[in-house]
């Protein structure tokens, strides 16, 4: 199984170059993107009406940060874990030494004062409150599949047993602006 893992994500980082330049992904920290975990893009939220606990209300078309994990730099690294615990392990700290970059990106961004939030969907279930994230669950039952489709090569490629990082359900993650700034601003 080991090698068969080791081959896809082989491929996948062969497809991954092509696949980020047919989106509108952006590295966050150009200079040095091995820093950052993430690539993200500006989208028009389409989901329901959702009430963060800073009392941010974030509606129907408003503007987001939406987040992206590179999967397959992270796949890379969690390679040669030896176990689920460690991967998450590493996980999360990418994640969070990646936070302040996110931070410094929304804040120098032209359209800052329209940017109402970040927004991420995954898999990921531990953590994630943690480093300020609020969590809700996708209510469209077409989207969630589609989703949780798009969202399984990572899941089989990282996870070793069923009890690991990841949870069986695709989930917003969401962060206020003011909550990413407050918690990260400057300390990257």
């Amino acid at each position: 199984m080991e090698i068969i893992r080791n081959y896809a994500i082989s491929l996948w980082s062969l497809w991954d170059p092509l696949y980020y330049s047919l989106t509108r992904l952006t590295y966050i920290e150009r200079g040095e993107p091995e820093k950052c975990v993430f690539r993200v893009r500006l989208t028009k939220y389409k989901g329901s009406p959702t009430l963060l606990n800073d009392g941010t209300q974030i509606n129907k078309n408003d503007l987001l940060v939406k987040i992206h994990l590179h999967n397959v730099r992270l796949l890379q690294k969690m390679r040669y874990s030896p176990n689920d615990f460690q991967k998450g392990i590493l996980m999360y700290r990418n994640v969070q030494q990646s936070m302040p970059f996110l931070a410094a990106y929304v804040k120098g961004h032209e359209r800052y004062g329209e940017i109402k939030g970040i927004i991420g969907i995954t898999l990921l279930n531990k953590g994630t409150k943690k480093l300020g994230f609020e969590s809700f669950p996708l209510k469209s039952k077409i989207y969630r599949m589609f989703k949780l489709t798009s969202l399984l090569p990572i899941y089989l490629l990282s996870n070793q047993n069923n009890n690991g990082i990841f949870g069986t359900d695709p989930r917003y993650l969401m962060m206020s602006k003011e909550q990413l700034i407050e918690r990260y601003n400057g300390k990257n």
